[in-house]
């Protein structure tokens, strides 16, 4: 059995995995490259998006498992209509997902961007004055939209670690944690300090913050979006970050996968941009990778996954698998 990966994994995954089957690394996660070495390979483990054609030009796949949650990385229904099936880790990177929410709070609210570019090039008082323009968390709103693993965890280090009030967004209002009052979308951007972006991308929240949307916040809120790209209609958060319609934004996910070279966004001061990596850190590697390995050799081995992304797929790859 051949396994791709086409991000690198931890170690500790890797070992798993080379102990029943051969583990190629993609050199990189474009899709040619991807395309090429899949041809040969029985299952892929990913981080990155899949080219849409995948499956016709992989024949031989049968399992593909996400090292996260985002479901939009994979062509489901042709996964589905192959008999390939799709498992994710939901929950194995919440914590440092919600670690990184925080962060972004604390970094936007205390101008540490400005000031740290400032400390390289200005005078030590000049640079030290900036600090007049920074803000106390506590007592502060946040907004949650998308109260599940992640956004749950968001909300109780910032109700029960800052006493900051808790607003929650979702789908089912009735289920949220004890920690997050629920909020109608509308009343809770028209409320927040802090909105945070923690939904998944599914055709009603595909651009749901849109400019009627940047338009009700206040215009000293902060957005931070770790979701979804497409969530967040990016030309439309362009305009309200260079008119100073809201007060800034930190981002770890785009609305197309890669940020391009001389994107609008790196010509603004009001934002801070990471690449996708909300919920990279040594620990959820090393989780998420024994995770991801198991739950691939589990179903090479014929066996259902514990998080099965297509279950309509189920019929057609036990077939395949006898």
């Amino acid at each position: 059995m051949r396994v791709l990966l086409t991000d690198p994994i931890d170690p500790a995954g890797e070992a798993l995995l080379a102990a029943r089957a051969e583990v190629v690394r993609a050199p990189d996660a474009g899709f040619d490259t991807v395309r090429r070495l899949a041809r040969e390979a029985d299952a892929l483990i990913i981080r990155s998006p899949l080219p849409q054609d995948i499956f016709e030009a992989a024949p031989r796949l049968r399992a593909v498992t996400i090292h996260g949650t985002g479901t939009d990385l994979v062509p489901l229904a042709s996964a589905t209509a192959r008999g390939v099936l799709v498992a994710n880790l939901p929950g194995g990177n919440a914590q440092s997902v919600a670690e990184y929410c925080i962060m972004a709070m604390l970094v936007l609210s205390r101008n540490f961007s400005e000031i740290s570019n400032s400390i390289r090039t200005r005078p030590w008082d000049e640079t030290r004055a900036l600090g007049a323009k920074a803000h106390e968390i506590a007592g502060m709103t946040a907004g949650v939209v998308g109260v599940g693993e992640i956004g749950g965890r968001v909300a109780r280090i910032c109700r029960n670690g800052f006493g900051m009030r808790v607003l929650g967004h979702q789908r089912r209002l009735n289920r949220l944690p004890p920690e997050a009052e629920p909020a109608a979308l509308d009343r809770l951007l028209v409320e927040a300090d802090f909105v945070v972006v923690a939904c998944p991308l599914t055709p009603q929240t595909r651009h749901l913050f849109n400019r009627e949307r940047f338009a009700m916040m206040k215009s000293s809120a902060w957005i931070i979006n770790v979701g979804r790209g497409a969530v967040v209609q990016e030309e439309a958060l362009v305009a309200a970050l260079r008119g100073k319609r809201i007060a800034g934004a930190m981002l770890d996910v785009y609305e197309h996968y890669r940020i391009a070279p001389g994107h609008p966004l790196f010509g603004l001061d009001n934002v801070v941009l990471t690449p996708h990596l909300a919920a990279m850190t040594r620990e959820s590697r090393g989780r998420m990778s024994v995770m991801a390995a198991e739950e691939t050799l589990r179903m090479l081995a014929g066996e259902r996954p514990r998080h099965v992304v297509n279950p309509d797929a189920w019929e057609a790859f036990t077939l395949r698998s006898s």
